[in-house]
């Protein structure tokens, strides 16, 4: 087990690539805090996962949250040893329609949200002494500008470029910073996407999702399960020495 007794929080793991994650860790050895807005799913969540999970509410986008959450895990857990920074949202709109209220969302949550959840455990990691592992997710979004996601594209590109600075900042303290971009990756959230497309290119209902999974090299969209080596990867000793990084787990759409 490469996690063995190593306890890791993770922000939006009730579902999606969150929860895939969380089972693979427990699977793994470690105590996880399943963080997330909706309370009820994370406590569902770590019920099914069993002594090696419990369920913490946190809300990215207030900081008496976000230190509420980091609390609770010491008090649970001792300390903290990994942060996934998984929770995120997602809207499209045409550029000349984009409104203020709608960056803001975004950038409240996929960046402001993701740098103080980063900052709060990183202070805690720095207290305990003992290094650590910090996961962002940014997306294959964040390398490449879209037409009608040009807000979610820019946050994602600056959690790449958060990842970074945080990495050079970190590492004298022995906490790696990287990240991860998925692709396309069939979950609820995509259900949305799908959803929005159809909306604005005229589409019928799955019919984005289609065409999307059609154009990865690999042959498909990825699955949540797709993810989880990487995050497996980043958060054991076998990454020591990989600092500031974002690795592409995409299925082929995006080289660099």
């Amino acid at each position: 087990m490469r996690l063995k007794d190593k306890v890791a929080v993770i922000t939006g793991g009730a579902r999606g690539i969150g929860r895939a994650i969380a089972r693979r860790y427990v699977e793994e050895g470690a105590l996880v805090a399943v963080a997330d807005l909706l309370a009820e799913e994370a406590e569902q969540t770590a019920r099914e996962f069993g002594e090696r999970a419990f369920a913490v509410r946190v809300d990215v986008t207030r900081q008496d949250s976000i230190d509420a959450m980091v609390a609770t895990v010491v008090e649970r857990a001792g300390g903290t040893d990994i942060l996934v920074n998984n929770a995120a949202v997602f809207d499209l709109q045409p550029l000349l329609e984009i409104t203020r209220e709608n960056f803001d969302k975004q950038f409240e949550v996929n960046v402001k949200g993701l740098l103080f959840t980063l900052q709060a455990v990183a202070r805690q990691m720095v207290q305990q002494g003992r290094g650590g592992k910090i996961i962002n997710f940014s997306s294959q979004a964040g390398r490449r500008g879209e037409a009608l996601v040009a807000v979610y594209c820019a946050s994602k590109a600056a959690v790449i470029s958060l990842t970074q600075s945080a990495g050079r900042a970190l590492i004298p303290h022995k906490i790696n910073v990287n990240g991860i971009a998925p692709g396309v990756v069939d979950t609820p959230m995509w259900d949305q996407v799908d959803a929005l497309f159809a909306r604005y290119e005229g589409l019928p209902l799955g019919e984005k999702k289609r065409q999307v999974g059609a154009a990865v090299p690999y042959g498909r969209m990825g699955t949540p399960e797709d993810l989880t080596g990487m995050a497996v990867f980043l958060a054991s000793a076998d990454s020591d020495y990989v600092v500031a990084q974002t690795y592409n787990v995409d299925g082929g759409n995006w080289m660099s």
